[in-house]
């Protein structure tokens, strides 16, 4: 149970992480980015996959599957705009479905 509090403690700092990135972009869209948003992401994964393999038995698919699809469109969009500025479309989707998979996370099903 401490390892899954633990694990628990890293998912969400590092999604913390990842929307203070996100919202510290607000003002300037085109501001140039490094790569703590890579790393953070890879610390979402690996954290959410420790998690569902702790909890492997009783694992919610309802939410599991669809936040790893948000993931996946995240790092999409994060690899298509790597070495260029954000244009504002981009930023308003990465953005939509950041807290959007922080609804999912929260919402009891």
């Amino acid at each position: 149970m401490l390892l899954f509090n633990i694990l628990l403690l890293l998912h969400f700092g590092a999604f913390a992480g990842y929307l203070f990135i996100l919202a510290s972009l607000w003002k300037d869209i085109t501001a140039p980015r490094n790569k703590t948003g890579m790393i953070l992401g890879i610390v979402i994964l690996l954290t959410g996959i420790g998690l569902a393999a702790l909890k492997y038995p009783a694992i919610n698919y309802y939410k599991v599957v669809p936040k790893l699809l948000i993931f996946l469109v995240i790092a999409v969009l994060n690899g298509l705009f790597a070495d260029k500025p954000l244009t504002r479309q981009a930023y308003y989707w990465l953005t939509g479905l950041t807290l959007l998979a922080a609804l999912i996370a929260v919402v009891r099903v």
